[in-house]
C-alpha cells in the first residue's frame, strides 16, 4: 500500500472550487423560493469546506456534527421547533466543540498546524509512515 504524502495545512482543489460554485448557484436558486433550503445548502457546504479544507477534521467528528445538524434540521422542518436560529446556533456551538477537539489532537494537520501542533512530523512518521512499511521495508 503506498504511503500517503505528508501535506498538512490548508488545501484547495479544482473539485473544491466546483463544489463551492455549484453550492452557491443552488443556494441562489432556492433562497428566493424556499429560503431555508438555500440556507441549508450554504451552511452544509460551508462546513464541508471548513472541516475538509481548513481544519481537516477527522471523519468521526464530522459525523457527530452532521448527526446534530440533521436531527435539529429534521425537527425544525417538520415541526418548526427549534427555530432555524436555534438550529444554527446549536450547530455552530457544535462546530466550535468539534474544531476545539481536533486542534488538541496529536494528529492535527489543518491550518496553522505548525504553531498549534509542531510535533506533527514526528507523529506522522511514527503513526502513518511507519505503518505503511512492512517490517522488511525499512
Amino acid at each position: 500500500m503506498p504511503v500517503s504524502e505528508f501535506r498538512p495545512g490548508f488545501r484547495f482543489s479544482a473539485f473544491d472550487a466546483m463544489l463551492l460554485v455549484a453550492a452557491a448557484l443552488g443556494a441562489l436558486y432556492f433562497w428566493p423560493r424556499t429560503w431555508w433550503i438555500g440556507f441549508v445548502i450554504v451552511f452544509v457546504i460551508g462546513h464541508f469546506f471548513l472541516f475538509c479544507n481548513v481544519f481537516r477534521i477527522s471523519r468521526g467528528l464530522e459525523l457527530i456534527w452532521a448527526a446534530v445538524f440533521l436531527v435539529l434540521t429534521r425537527f425544525t422542518v417538520v415541526s418548526g421547533h427549534p427555530a432555524w436560529t436555534t438550529t444554527a446556533l446549536i450547530s455552530l456551538a457544535t462546530t466550535m466543540v468539534v474544531v476545539g477537539i481536533e486542534l488538541r489532537k496529536p494528529s492535527y494537520h489543518g491550518i496553522g498546524w505548525i504553531r498549534i501542533n509542531p510535533n506533527l512530523p514526528q507523529w506522522w512518521e511514527a503513526s502513518v509512515a511507519q505503518h505503511a512499511h512492512g517490517p522488511n521495508d525499512r
